[in-house]
């Protein structure tokens, strides 16, 4: 169950399978307005139940014609809210509206000269933007006919209908891409939808969201307990901190140490826990069954389903044990929920597949779920943990797998490998945090060309020779693993400077009993992923 506050203020973006959706929902917050995701086929009935300030109907790659091409229930555009949609949102809006779609001569892909037509009678969409634009454009079929009513408001070259509206119904569209920085005025012609054509307020702050999941978590849970899976991660810690201001000592948040966790964050995740939030903290030290399952397995996929069916029964072992306890709380966020064609985003039974039946309840044991951040894309959950007082450590944590450091060494694991990799992989974090913060302070910029998205050290099923002083060794190699990107689907191997590698080297070699070679993956994503298993 979603405890996401109720907002008087909701737009809502009917996704067509456009690979823009989730940018679109982020723009309009990014503006300061609540938005949600929907699919196109909701029934206007559906739609109308959830007092939609205003409706974005997004792009898409079918054709408009095509036989299973995505449809709309005409009725959204009777629904007296305005409605602004983009690229294959523009045409299905002409079409179901009396209007004519068809090819053009040549296809129209990424940037394109614009010039505005509406000089008679400006557009509230465009505006105070220039009258020769660049935008950003993705198509082959156009508008050739607008719907009655409507009026040409832009071309290009290409398209003679690269926007149109019907001022009167507030019903406005674009051939091309306002969401992408591409269209350098396509964030300000958002602004003017949303402020003088939809008259809304931008009000979804994070004081108002910390507001309304507070009180939406009091509502929902009453005097009952809440318990907590706590792994350290971004999510379910924001999770704990939400809970936590929101019912205190009702919370029992209960942290199980696999042991395959970096360098020290057991210790700081009880710090942060115990210290800073007035919560019920049990630590399951569960190291050693762990590394017991795991003796001789050298499979990820095997290392994978042992971990995380041992985390469910340390996890229940101890809640059993708990009295009054009615709901469990998780880290799911709104791109999981987006993804999986979940029930938040108005999806169809048969297309769920609800993470609330991967969670494998004991005979006789069952809670009620709650989300908290369900609505929530991953940097306003980042935002959010920042506003709730979490540390950077934690707020800022690199992505990390949820078999730890089990994934990063390569074949079997004991106890000398895994000490091996957390002193190696807290150097190259230390060393790149370091690296990135020189950036940061030259540039100004937290995501600058040559920043490090990602970074860590692998460990090997391998031995080198080599030689400390005047002997010979015969020790674990270490990897490098550093990466730029901005969202994991492609990633770059990161163009470090020559004296950070050598520092990084050198320390390991020098300060990690049984390392003695530091080699460095310079494989981008694709042919490679970020991980190695």
């Amino acid at each position: 169950m979603s405890t996401q506050g109720t907002t008087q203020q909701t737009v809502i973006v009917l996704d067509f399978g456009a690979q823009y959706g989730q940018l679109i929902a982020r723009r309009v917050r990014d503006l300061g307005v609540y938005s949600e995701i929907v699919p196109c086929d909701t029934p206007a009935n559906e739609i109308a139940a959830k007092k939609p300030a205003a409706l974005i109907l997004s792009g898409g790659p079918a054709s408009v014609y095509a036989e299973d091409a995505p449809s709309v229930d005409a009725g959204v555009f009777e629904l007296g809210v305005p409605v602004l949609g983009f690229c294959y949102g523009q045409q299905i809006m002409a079409t179901t509206l009396g209007g004519s779609v068809g090819h053009t001569e040549k296809g129209e892909y990424g940037p394109a000269p614009l010039t505005r037509c509406d000089a008679a009678d400006p557009s509230l969409l465009f505006g105070d933007t220039p009258a020769e634009q660049t935008v950003w454009m993705s198509h082959r079929d156009a508008v050739q006919q607008v719907p009655e009513g409507f009026v040409v408001t832009s071309t290009t070259d290409v398209c003679p209908v690269a926007s149109m509206e019907c001022a009167a119904r507030k019903l406005y569209a674009t051939q091309f891409h306002p969401e992408v920085k591409h269209s350098e005025y396509g964030n300000q012609m958002l602004s003017n939808f949303l402020f003088n054509v939809c008259e809304l307020n931008a009000d979804w702050t994070m004081d108002s969201i910390i507001e309304d999941s507070v009180a939406a978590i009091r509502a929902q849970v009453g005097t009952d307990k809440v318990i907590l899976g706590l792994s350290g991660g971004v999510d379910s810690s924001v999770v704990a901190a939400l809970c936590a201001k929101a019912i205190g000592k009702q919370l029992v948040c209960v942290f199980v140490n696999h042991g395959l966790l970096r360098k020290n964050e057991p210790e700081e995740v009880e710090e942060v826990f115990t210290k800073q939030f007035d919560v019920e903290f049990i630590h399951v030290h569960a190291e050693e069954r762990y590394l017991k399952l795991l003796d001789g397995v050298t499979d990820p996929e095997a290392k994978r389903k042992i971990i995380g069916t041992q985390f469910w029964n340390e996890f229940f072992s101890v809640a059993q044990d708990l009295d009054g306890v009615k709901f469990l709380a998780q880290g799911t966020i709104y791109p999981d929920i987006i993804e999986s064609g979940a029930r938040k985003t108005g999806g169809k039974a048969s297309t769920i597949k609800s993470h609330h039946n991967l969670i494998p309840f004991p005979d006789g044991v069952h809670f009620d779920l709650i989300e908290p951040l369900d609505h929530f894309f991953k940097d306003e959950v980042r935002a959010l943990g920042t506003a709730l007082g979490l540390p950077d450590h934690i707020v800022h944590r690199q992505p990390f797998p949820g078999p730890g450091l089990a994934i990063r060494i390569i074949g079997s694991i004991d106890s000398e490998k895994l000490e091996i990799l957390k002193n190696a992989d807290a150097i190259v974090r230390e060393e790149l945090d370091a690296y990135n913060e020189r950036l940061f302070e030259e540039t100004g910029d937290r995501n600058s060309e040559h920043a490090c998205w990602q970074y860590f050290a692998v460990l090997p099923d391998i031995k080198s020779v080599g030689v400390m002083g005047d002997e010979r060794t015969y020790q674990r190699p270490v990897i490098l693993r550093a990466v730029e990107s901005s969202d994991a689907m492609t990633a770059d191997w990161a163009k470090l400077p020559y004296d950070v590698l050598a520092r990084v080297s050198s320390r390991i070699v020098a300060e990690v009993p049984g390392a003695n070679r530091v080699c460095y993956d310079i494989t981008s994503k694709p042919p490679a992923t970020i991980e190695w298993e």
